[in-house]
């Protein structure tokens, strides 16, 4: 996060704008709808800036600024062209801590004046940092179009409640539970609708409703975080994790989709390496169950698919056994994810007409599988936690009647920005992983389908460009 988010009241507040022309106007009209006490320098003044000052709603001083000018102010913009003026206040500013916009220029800036949509009292506000300004406008203009013209009516109607469903509702998940149901049901609908008698009414028969009910009980959510990129989401996963009370989540999900939860919800970390776990299985069982029972609806955030080695249908068995309510949602599993990064197709009319998924985790210093069956002719073998392993598998495979030149691709950090791929041949690949040094999740792709994606791409020399 490059800027922090706040918002600033400015109610009756005191506010400095530095410029008479029309992006000095523009900043004064949002100070103003924010309440502030404006007042403005500038040695010449026109268009909506005379305007605003001849209605009253700004004070000017017709002359240059001083430092002085600053005394009790809570902000100032400066939106004037004059660069060495914009210097000097900003400068001026600084020196007395007293929070600096300097229009266009995010050097010069203590903030950053957003993109704002106003749905008042809803604000919500867009910033790239200072960095596209055109582009906070475009982010603006889409949830815009997303949202109501009428939601700050909802807002205010809401206010209206808020205490008294503070007192019926002590436990805080119950009133978040219940301002859900309010805000997704029939009472948001008529109060955007703008028929607030039906609103109140349909809200004090909800809110008696719940006083009667017994104690909800938690539920557990097995969810596919995916390989990495959270744009590969679900949309049911996104609205499990905006609701979930807990997150029971490994280290293969990335701090980019945890950031899509709820920001109040409980974190608890049950990360597993190669050879290293955590917390065992049976403690992440026992604990899914308690958090349950607890009444608190729990996302277990798993990476890629919960029933594509990753051990979901042990977890689903403990909480059935436990008389737990369990729901999965699919996710997209690396070799799916991998392979469209990579640009390789798991199956292909001309190459491979059968696609097989395998675990390559060593078990006291064994790889045990059918390797007669993963060299078999035209099809894709893909190797889950094979890294570890690939001396024993690339010789198993060649034994087993794969030619050495069989293609190979590993994928590191698949569908990120941190993505790294090596191509090579089951004779040669073992040499260019230990040059590679490779240390995140990393998949393993076996078939004559690797050698379609390097014939496309004219630079998939990955052994040359890693200087290998």
């Amino acid at each position: 996060m490059q800027t922090f988010p706040l918002f600033l009241t400015l109610q009756g507040r005191r506010a400095l704008v530095v410029g008479g022309a029309d992006a000095a106007a523009r900043k004064a009209e949002l100070l103003l709808k924010a309440g502030a006490q404006v007042s403005l320098i500038a040695e010449t003044v026109g268009g909506e800036v005379a305007q605003f000052i001849a209605d009253g709603h700004v004070s000017w001083a017709g002359r240059s600024f001083d430092d002085n000018d600053l005394e009790g102010m809570s902000l100032v913009i400066v939106g004037s062209d004059d660069e060495s003026l914009q210097a000097r206040v900003s400068a001026a500013a600084q020196r007395r801590c007293v929070p600096v916009n300097v229009v266009d220029r995010p050097a010069l800036s203590s903030f950053i004046m957003p993109a704002i949509i106003d749905r008042s009292p809803i604000t919500i506000a867009v910033s790239t940092g200072g960095t596209a300004p055109v582009l906070a406008a475009r982010i603006r203009a889409e949830i815009e179009r997303s949202l109501p013209a009428a939601l700050g009516r909802l807002a205010r109607f809401a206010d209206v409640f808020r205490e008294q469903v503070r007192r019926t509702l002590v436990v805080p998940r119950a009133r978040r539970r219940f301002w859900d149901r309010v805000f997704e049901g029939r009472v948001g609908e008529l109060a955007l609708a703008g028929d607030e008698i039906g609103a109140r009414r349909e809200l004090i028969r909800l809110l008696d409703g719940v006083r009667s009910e017994a104690p909800s009980v938690g539920m557990v959510h097995l969810v596919g975080a995916g390989p990495g990129d959270p744009d590969l989401l679900t949309l049911k996963a996104h609205r499990l994790l905006q609701r979930a009370d807990v997150l029971v989540y490994d280290r293969l999900v990335s701090d980019e989709i945890l950031s899509l939860a709820r920001r109040d919800a409980e974190r608890v970390y049950v990360g597993k390496r190669r050879a290293n776990h955590c917390v065992p299985q049976e403690e992440i069982n026992d604990r899914l169950v308690a958090l349950a029972r607890a009444g608190k609806s729990v996302v277990r955030l798993k990476g890629g698919d919960p029933f594509v080695f990753g051990r979901g249908g042990e977890e689903v068995e403990a909480l059935v056994k436990a008389g737990v309510a369990v729901e999965v949602v699919p996710g997209v599993t690396a070799a799916l994810g991998c392979a469209s990064s990579a640009g390789i197709p798991l199956t292909h009319r001309d190459h491979a007409q059968a696609c097989v998924l395998v675990t390559g985790h060593l078990k006291n210093g064994t790889v045990d599988l059918d390797w007669k069956m993963l060299s078999r002719p035209r099809q894709t073998v893909v190797i889950y936690m094979g890294t570890g392993a690939l001396p024993q598998i690339a010789a198993q495979l060649i034994a087993h009647g794969l030619p050495a030149s069989t293609p190979i691709a590993l994928i590191e950090n698949g569908t990120t920005d941190r993505e790294r791929r090596i191509v090579g041949t089951l004779a040669t690949i073992d040499r260019q992983v230990q040059r590679a040094f490779l240390s995140g999740p990393t998949l393993c792709m076996v078939g004559a389908v690797v050698g379609l994606a390097v014939g496309r791409e004219q630079e998939f020399n990955f052994e040359s460009r890693m200087g290998l």
